[in-house]
């Protein structure tokens, strides 16, 4: 068999309809073993185009498998790509229902919110820092629609790389006035304290990814648009949630961020 017997919109169709009714799908690779990274970007897309024909409209991107861990996991050794619509928006505070979700877990973040466009390739540092309104503290709610989180790099690609919801926090900082490098996070559970971070842990800087991610999405014909959001990586693992967590995420510097889920 080969990646030409690969059904690229049935397979997109199989995840829309498991994000749609909660219900987890067995993982593609163990399925399609021939499966490549370029066949799970186009089924991302199938998957995105059904989205839209709901009324979803595109407001960012989220960018994955930024650690050295995660890439280790996944046997590969460059991030992903996802693609953010307004209906994986939750307000800051507000609650999550658990039964809209699968498998999730929480990330903390810094996310960029764009005032002007990125194009890629040749995009530097300092055209993401040009091109950045600001940035704030962010919970990304990764879900998984593989059963049991059992993916390969090509299943959490076709699956819009494993987007939930996120949750964007209380303010937006100039990232002129920050070295991200070092801005430090801590993650808290119910009043515990489950992880801490620094933008290091994103692909070294969080601009970088974000650098990273423009010149991918350049050498696709694609673009970064001014208004949009990026999540740029998780600056610590992933925290498991249950009905009832409460969440609360502090960047040094820019802010914090909470969610709960019901």
């Amino acid at each position: 068999m080969n990646s030409t017997s690969i059904d690229i919109a049935a397979l997109g169709d199989e995840l829309f309809n498991a994000l749609r009714s909660s219900e987890a799908v067995a993982p593609l690779t163990e399925r399609f073993p021939q499966l490549t990274i370029e066949d799970a970007y186009a089924i991302q897309q199938r998957l995105i185009a059904r989205r839209l024909e709901q009324g979803e409209r595109i407001v960012g991107k989220k960018i994955g498998v930024t650690s050295q861990a995660v890439m280790d996991m996944l046997k590969v050794n460059q991030p992903d790509f996802g693609q953010l619509t307004d209906r994986m928006i939750v307000d800051q505070g507000s609650s999550v229902p658990m039964a809209s979700l699968i498998q999730p877990k929480a990330e903390g973040e810094i996310a960029f919110v764009l005032k002007h466009d990125l194009a890629g390739p040749g995009v530097t540092v300092a055209d993401v820092l040009r091109a950045t309104e600001g940035v704030m503290a962010c919970f990304e709610i990764v879900d998984s629609r593989i059963q049991d989180w059992k993916i390969k790099i090509q299943d959490t690609v076709a699956d819009n790389a494993s987007c939930g919801v996120f949750v964007l926090g209380d303010r937006l900082v100039d990232p002129r006035h920050l070295d991200l490098f070092t801005t430090g996070m801590v993650l808290e559970k119910n009043g515990r304290i489950v992880g801490t971070g620094a933008g290091a842990a994103t692909m070294g800087s969080p601009v970088i990814a974000v650098a990273w991610l423009a010149n991918t999405l350049g050498r696709l014909g694609m673009s970064l648009k001014a208004g949009e959001v990026i999540l740029s990586g998780a600056l610590s693992a992933m925290v498991p949630v249950v009905a009832g967590d409460q969440l609360r995420m502090t960047l040094a510097g820019i802010g914090s961020c909470s969610i709960r889920f019901d």
